[in-house]
C-alpha cells in the first residue's frame, strides 16, 4: 500500500482534502544534486544506469517531497530501441545523425524485444520502488508516436517539424507504417514499465499543437487512443498534449484517467471542453516560477480554486526551466500543500 495516495486518488477521480501536486521535469536541470551528477556522466549513460537513474528521481521528492515521482528517463530511449541512432549532444539536444525520410528508412526501423532492449529502464524502476519505500507513487512515461515521429524524421528539435510534416503529407503510407511501429513498441514498453512497478504512465504529446486540428486526428490521436487502450486496465493512463485544446473533447472520451493542459488553455475552457467529468492535470506557465514566491503561492491558489481541488492535479504546463530557483520551486510545492479551500 502507497502511504500518500493523493495522486492515485485524484486519478480516480474521488474526493481529496488539496489536490496532489508533482513538476513536469521535476527530476533534472534545476537541481544542483542533479548537477553534479550531469557533471560526471553524459546523459543517456544517466538514463542507462539504474542506479543514477533512480537517484536523479527521487532527488526533488528528498527535497521537496511532491506527491509522485517521476522516472528519469528519455522519450528517445524508444527510438534508440527501434534501430535508430540517437545522440543528445552538449548545447544542443537531440540529434539522429541518419534521420527517417523515405520508405526504405522506415522498413529498416524494427519493433524490437522490449525487455531486452529497454531492460535497463525496468531496473531504474525496481531501483527507484526501493528508495520510494511505498512512501508516494511513480509515474512512468513515454512520448506520443507523432512526437517521437517528429525527432525520428527531422533529426533534430524544431520550432516547427516542417520536415516531419512533409514526410507525413507526401509519404502518409510510409508515416503510419513508422507510427504503427513506435505504437507497438511503446505498449510493450508502458506495459512492461507497469509491470516493474510503474503506478501511473503518462503520454507526452509535446509536438502534437504543431498539427491542425484534422491532421492531429490523423496523424496523433489515433495512435495515442490505442495506447490508452491497451494500458487502461493496467495503470492509470495521463494524456498531455501540448497545444493541442482543440482535441480535449475527444481526448476526455477516450479512457484516460487524467488530461494534461498547458497555459494557453484557462481552467474553465478545459473544465467547459472536457465536460468536467475527468481529472485535469496542469496548467502552470513554467515561466512563472520566476515570479516572487509570494506572487507564486497566490497564483497557485487561484489556480486550484478555479479548476477545483477534486478531479484536479497541480502541475506546470510543461517541464521546469532550468535556471528556476529553488526557493520558486519550493513555493510551489508548497502552496498546493498549504491549500485549504
Amino acid at each position: 500500500m502507497i502511504k500518500n495516495d493523493l495522486f492515485l486518488r485524484a486519478l480516480k477521480g474521488e474526493t481529496v482534502h488539496r489536490p496532489p501536486v508533482w513538476m513536469m521535469r521535476q527530476a533534472g536541470r534545476y537541481l544542483p544534486e542533479f548537477m553534479e551528477i550531469k557533471a560526471k556522466y553524459d546523459f543517456f549513460t544517466r538514463c542507462q544506469t539504474p542506479e543514477l537513474a533512480s537517484e536523479i528521481t527521487v532527488q526533488p521528492i528528498r527535497r521537496y517531497g511532491m506527491d509522485a515521482a517521476i522516472l528519469f528517463s528519455d522519450i528517445l530511449v524508444i527510438p534508440q530501441a527501434m534501430n535508430i541512432e540517437v545522440q543528445m549532444k552538449p548545447n544542443f539536444g537531440p540529434y539522429l545523425p541518419n534521420p527517417v525520410r523515405s520508405q526504405k528508412d522506415v522498413d529498416n526501423v524494427i519493433v524490437p524485444d522490449v525487455k531486452e532492449e529497454l531492460n535497463y529502464v525496468y531496473q531504474a524502476i525496481k531501483a527507484t520502488k526501493e528508495k520510494l519505500n511505498n512512501e508516494i507513487p511513480l509515474i512512468g512515461f513515454a512520448g506520443s508516436p507523432w512526437t517521437i515521429l517528429c525527432y525520428c524524421v527531422q533529426g533534430q528539435g524544431s520550432k516547427n517539424f516542417d520536415k516531419a510534416k512533409e514526410f507525413c503529407f507526401t509519404n502518409p503510407i510510409a508515416a503510419h507504417q513508422l507510427l504503427q511501429k513506435i505504437t507497438d513498441t511503446t505498449i510493450a514498453y508502458l506495459k512492461e514499465k507497469v509491470k516493474a512497478g510503474c503506478n501511473a504512465v503518462q503520454v507526452f504529446d509535446s509536438w502534437g499543437g504543431m498539427l491542425s486540428p484534422v491532421d492531429y486526428q490523423e496523424f496523433s490521436w489515433q495512435y495515442i487512443q490505442q495506447i490508452i487502450d491497451a494500458l487502461k486496465n493496467d495503470a492509470p493512463v495521463i494524456a498531455f498534449g501540448k497545444g493541442c485544446w482543440f482535441a480535449l473533447g475527444e481526448m476526455a472520451k477516450s479512457g484516460a484517467s487524467a488530461l494534461g493542459v498547458d497555459w494557453t488553455c484557462s481552467a474553465r475552457n478545459a473544465r467547459y471542453l472536457t465536460g468536467g467529468n475527468i481529472t485535469l492535470q496542469g496548467n502552470f506557465d513554467p515561466t512563472r516560477l520566476f515570479s516572487p514566491p509570494s506572487e507564486i503561492r497566490k497564483m497557485v491558489h487561484q489556480m486550484i480554486n478555479e479548476f477545483g481541488k477534486d478531479k484536479y492535479i497541480v502541475n506546470l504546463g510543461h517541464g521546469i526551466l532550468p535556471n528556476i530557483g529553488l526557493d520558486n520551486a519550493k513555493a510551489f510545492i508548497d502552496a498546493v500543500k498549504e491549500y485549504e479551500s
